[in-house]
């Protein structure tokens, strides 16, 4: 599964989705994790009610199944929600590698229904209603 982690300095949680400068992809299971891409959004990234803004950010994320911020809008949660994304808000900065190590311990276990919902986002789904007959 993919996750995604809204952050200034590459390596913490510690931005707002909307303005977050750089978005870190990584891939994780319950044996492990590995860092994907880093998109840049470097520039003006002013809180300004710009909705523009989201579009690319949206793009970046569109294949994964959660994403870590400090903070987001309602509008920009909406339309993560919208793309089968599950945003998780962080409480402070929080090292990226940190979430990963906890994620990966919860994927060894019994994760919880939010997170089992999310791991199937990106699987592709076989119905075989021949079998059933």
């Amino acid at each position: 599964m993919k996750i995604a982690f809204a952050t200034q300095d590459k390596e913490c949680v510690d931005a707002h989705f909307g303005w977050a400068k750089y978005i870190a992809i990584y891939e994780i299971n319950a044996e492990g994790y590995h860092f994907l891409e880093t998109y840049d959004f470097g520039g003006e990234m002013a809180e300004d009610g710009n909705e523009d803004k989201l579009a690319p950010k949206l793009e970046a994320i569109k294949d994964v199944a959660i994403v870590y911020v400090a903070a987001i809008g309602g509008s920009a949660a909406a339309r993560v929600v919208a793309s089968k994304i599950h945003p998780v808000k962080v409480a402070g900065p929080e090292p990226i590698l940190d979430i990963l190590d906890k994620l990966q311990d919860v994927l060894k276990g019994t994760p919880p229904p939010w997170l089992r919902k999310a791991l199937i986002k990106g699987e592709e789904r076989n119905f075989d209603f021949e079998e059933e007959a």
